[in-house]
């Protein structure tokens, strides 16, 4: 075999492993733009259920705080302000005052 018929031989083998690749990465591609559809699907359907989700969170707090299951209501305001101080103990009716107590 000549020179130039192993020239040959090689660029045919070269041609037809450029056009292989090319095939490869032409379903690569392709196989890619589908997988990029399935992913901004899957995030579509997602933010839909997230905010599904967040709907039904939102309505079923309103509810409780509405209605909260096994209170009575005397027509208070449960939620309001509290306002709360110390002050000294006071002795029971039927207890005696006590007795100051002697350190030292």
């Amino acid at each position: 075999m000549s020179l130039k018929g192993v020239r040959m031989k090689k660029d045919q083998i070269l041609t037809d492993e450029i056009k292989e690749l090319n095939r490869k990465g032409n379903l690569t591609y392709q196989e890619n733009l589908k997988l990029h559809k399935k992913v901004d699907l899957l995030c579509q359907e997602n933010a839909e259920l997230r905010k599904k989700a967040w709907e039904e969170r939102d309505a079923s707090e309103a509810n409780k705080s509405s209605h909260p299951p096994y209170t009575l209501s005397n027509g208070y305001d449960l939620h309001g302000p509290i306002h709360l101080q110390l002050s000294q103990p006071q002795p029971h009716s039927n207890e005696p005052p006590p007795k100051s107590m002697k350190l030292g």
